[in-house]
């Protein structure tokens, strides 16, 4: 851009100054000339990005283990030389962080932790539990899964070892409910511990454009719905909306129905709906389901139309929040989405996000995740070492700091995260009323890989109506 004279005089005035300046003072940092990354976690001050600030300095005190149990033993070096064997879905980018988050652990106690990933877990490990062939360490993305195998006695309850009092310290209860799974004599017990996760309850929206428009993020969900109709008679789309995913069409659909189910009724209720307790064609679900039909299908809210909701990528549909001026203003996704929006854009600059509010009040302000829960296959002292340390914050440090985690350890300190976005959401999952998992990723795959994300995406196209899907989803439902 060209610059006026002016411009210039000004400049080598205040040039001159600093000089003077710098002969009469100790050398300082000089402010940066250029916003920093968002990968920088630059103070909100500066940026305005959604930081989350600690509210007291991090105490967690690193190497620490129960006193006279197997990860104390290691820590003393008495394991060294021990191997430990996994099994989970990482793969490429995320197992190089895995195993660069464990590789303190292994040179301070000589166990050499060893992870297999495969892009095929599901199917994988069925074959494996079959064959009595399983590594000491089993990471499923699919609580659901884990579910089955522990029912049927092939997963040790970590509790053996581990103390429930400490459980409760490093899990809130969310976590040690989502944990809780039927054993082999029918009663509940503790099916494995949770090591990573990443949160859905979070609704983004155009920073710059949003703030010039005089709009204000909505705390509440009257606030919310008075915001759709303002930016809607403002001319504008207040909602980007898309649940097409080839096979899997349908899912970013569940997970709205989750967010409500969370909002409109009790968490024991989703849990029975989840274990198909409470049925689909219940009074509980229609109402979640009629509320986001009054969000979606109101004239005017959805971009697009309705007609565009099944037939929108779902990694498409939040790019006319960047387009000036915006096409829609808002969109509930999880904190993977940014890998889809444009290429430069910054976070606390060109887009920030907002907690999706709760509905009813008597329900709190719940949180919808997903991510991984680690069972034990193998009891053994090393085996209960290298457990016991990932039930700790400490065990996620260093993949915190490279971006890609979010960790469910109450002694996590936020000033690991170095992604501003991630440190905001782990600040609220972690002050979070309820906390569920992913409900379809926990029903049977002939429902919530199924008739689920079918259902919904027939109804949402105009294929079905409400009574039809609901009616055919649990038709769906495996016999118990």
């Amino acid at each position: 851009m060209f610059k006026s004279k002016r411009f210039w005089f000004l400049m080598g005035l205040v040039t001159i100054l600093a000089l003077v300046l710098a002969a009469c003072a100790s050398p300082a940092t000089p402010a940066p000339t250029e916003a920093p990354q968002p990968t920088e976690a630059p103070p909100a001050a500066e940026t305005e990005a959604p930081v989350t600030e600690p509210t007291a300095a991090c105490t967690t005190e690193l190497w620490t283990a129960l006193p006279g149990g197997a990860l104390e033993k290691a820590y003393n070096g008495e394991l060294e030389g021990k191997v430990v064997t996994m099994m989970g879905p990482f793969t490429e980018g995320d197992i190089v962080r895995f195993e660069q988050s464990i590789k303190a652990f292994e040179e301070k106690t000589g166990i050499d932790i060893q992870y297999e990933g495969t892009k095929e877990f599901e199917a994988t490990i069925g074959v494996r539990v079959g064959a009595n062939d399983v590594p000491d360490i089993v990471d499923f993305p699919q609580p659901g899964l884990l579910a089955n195998f522990f029912k049927q006695g092939k997963f040790i309850d970590p509790t053996a070892f581990l103390p429930e009092e400490y459980l409760n310290q490093q899990y809130t209860q969310g976590w040690l409910d989502m944990g809780t799974m039927a054993g082999a004599d029918g009663q509940p017990a503790t099916g494995g511990i949770w090591a990573r996760f990443n949160g859905k309850s979070q609704v983004w929206y155009p920073k710059d454009d949003f703030e010039a428009a005089g709009y204000a993020i909505p705390t509440s969900w009257d606030e919310l719905i008075v915001l759709s109709d303002q930016i809607k008679a403002d001319g504008d789309t207040p909602w980007c909306v898309g649940i097409e995913s080839g096979a899997a069409t349908g899912w970013p659909a569940t997970d709205w129905m989750e967010e409500f189910m969370l909002r409109t009724t009790t968490p024991e209720n989703y849990d029975k709906w989840v274990s198909g307790e409470l049925k689909f064609d219940s009074p509980e679900v229609r109402n979640a389901l009629q509320k986001l039909s009054d969000l979606w299908l109101t004239e005017g809210y959805v971009y697009g139309g309705k007609e565009a909701i099944a037939t929108t990528f779902f990694g498409d549909a939040p790019a006319p929040m960047f387009e000036q001026p915006p096409k829609c203003w808002l969109h509930k996704q999880g904190n993977f989405i940014t890998a889809f929006f444009p290429e430069g854009v910054k976070v606390g600059e060109d887009y920030d996000f907002f907690y999706l509010p709760g509905i009813d009040p008597q329900f709190g302000d719940p949180y919808l995740v997903a991510g991984d829960i680690y069972a034990m296959w193998r009891d053994a002292p090393e085996v209960r070492a290298v457990y016991e340390y990932f039930t700790k914050g400490e065990s996620l440090k260093e993949w915190l700091a490279a971006g890609g985690a979010l960790a469910p350890q109450n002694d996590t300190c936020l000033e690991w995260y170095t992604d501003p976005v991630e440190q905001k959401i782990a600040g609220l999952v972690k002050d979070a009323s309820t906390v569920r998992f992913d409900a379809s990723d926990l029903m049977p795959g002939a429902v919530g890989a199924g008739s689920f994300w079918k259902g919904m995406t027939d109804y949402f196209s105009g294929a079905a109506d409400m009574d039809t899907v609901l009616t055919e989803i649990d038709a769906s439902w495996p016999q118990q």
